[in-house]
């Protein structure tokens, strides 16, 4: 232990020590796969911190995300892979090319943060070559808890210019809570998987919303009632 603070270069350091012959079993025995859990759930520990708005137990979970990544990073050097360098390198990259009004000449219009956004989509639209709306949508990871998964889906969806017909707004959160509540309740005594149930349900959103797409030849420009009428169509073509 030394007296001073510790920087991420020691950080790399323990775990190449830790993986390296002689080091500690455990630690060499892991692969992406047998950790893999671990990432979800120190993420959702670090959220945790934040909900409970104690910063002395965030700075602990966001450490141990940090060496989720380099547990991950060093894993894959080992295997003449991507070093953690390459990480690091990867995200500062992808910062500044979609933050051009920062680190660009692109001038904002309006300068909101909604603007920033839809730029950073196009950006990011393009930059992973998501040629269509349904692309972006087939971007959201599956692995991402259903609820989730389904919020990004719609979200995604509406800035294509579609929004899903037939819902009311549900302005009253504790209503919201009841009715989600209720529901998983109700898949259990069916003897329904909720989670699965919604994730089911999602795969099958991408899929009409790209019969969509294809029958309406983009949703951008497209008047409501196209929008709707081909997802009708393709509800029938389904």
């Amino acid at each position: 232990m030394k007296d001073g603070k510790y920087t991420v270069e020691d950080l790399l350091d323990i775990m190449k020590t830790l993986r390296s012959p002689g080091g500690c079993p455990w630690d060499r025995e892991q692969d992406h796969s047998s950790i893999r859990r671990n990432m979800i759930e120190e993420a959702y520990e670090a959220c945790e911190a934040i909900d409970l708005d104690d910063k002395e137990l965030l700075c602990e979970e966001l450490g141990d995300v940090l060496l989720q990544v380099v547990f991950h990073a060093r894993i894959e050097e080992e295997a003449g892979g991507f070093r953690f360098e390459d990480v690091v390198d990867g995200v500062c990259r992808k910062l500044m090319v979609r933050h051009p009004h920062i680190f660009g000449d692109l001038k904002l219009k309006t300068g909101t943060s909604e603007e920033v956004l839809e730029n950073w989509d196009e950006i990011k639209r393009r930059t992973k070559k998501n040629e269509t709306a349904a692309s972006t949508l087939d971007a959201v990871a599956k692995s991402l808890p259903a609820l989730m998964r389904t919020e990004k889906l719609l979200a995604r969806a509406k800035r294509a210019g579609f929004e899903l017909p037939g819902t009311e707004a549900l302005t009253d959160a504790d209503e919201v809570g009841r009715e989600l509540f209720l529901t998983v309740a109700r898949a259990q005594k069916g003897g329904v998987d909720p989670e699965r149930a919604l994730g089911l349900a999602g795969d099958r959103f991408i899929q009409r919303f790209r019969r969509a797409e294809e029958l309406c030849g983009g949703f951008e420009g497209k008047s409501e009632e196209d929008r709707l009428s081909a997802w009708e169509a393709a509800a029938e073509n389904g």
